[in-house]
């Protein structure tokens, strides 16, 4: 049976697979919040990786999946916000040495933010380019 291109489409969404992958991130950041066992925590740590690995298949999919403007769009968003992720982590990581900057207020996990906003910043500058 031939695959059709609403077909391609509904496979390779990754909006379900986001959001539970979203809720499941909150659901453990707020569970290590507790005081468990070790074993515990380490498993509720790892649980979100798995619906991210399938949200970042839909999403790798999506993009295979459309036409060659779209995907240099995004391309394009990932060539901006890769290097601005870089030099946030440069920076926080030089001040962290300078003058010790509080993991409560810049850590791993304050980062997350800053990537969509980049990737997001990206993808406005590019698009307003081919608009």
């Amino acid at each position: 049976m031939p695959t059709t291109h609403a077909a391609v489409r509904m496979t390779a969404n990754p909006i379900v697979p986001g959001i539970v992958w979203g809720v499941t991130y909150v659901a453990a950041r707020l569970a290590l919040e507790l005081s468990l066992s070790p074993r515990l925590r380490l498993l509720i740590a790892l649980a979100p990786i798995v619906p991210f690995v399938f949200a970042l298949v839909g999403v790798v999919r999506g993009i295979r999946s459309m036409d060659e403007l779209h995907r240099r769009v995004h391309l394009e968003a990932l060539v901006l916000a890769f290097p601005l992720t870089l030099l946030l982590i440069m920076t926080l990581g030089l001040l962290e040495l300078a003058i010790g900057l509080s993991p409560d207020d810049w850590s791993y996990r304050h980062i997350l933010p800053f990537l969509i906003v980049f990737y997001a910043f990206g993808l406005w500058r590019a698009w307003k380019r081919y608009l």
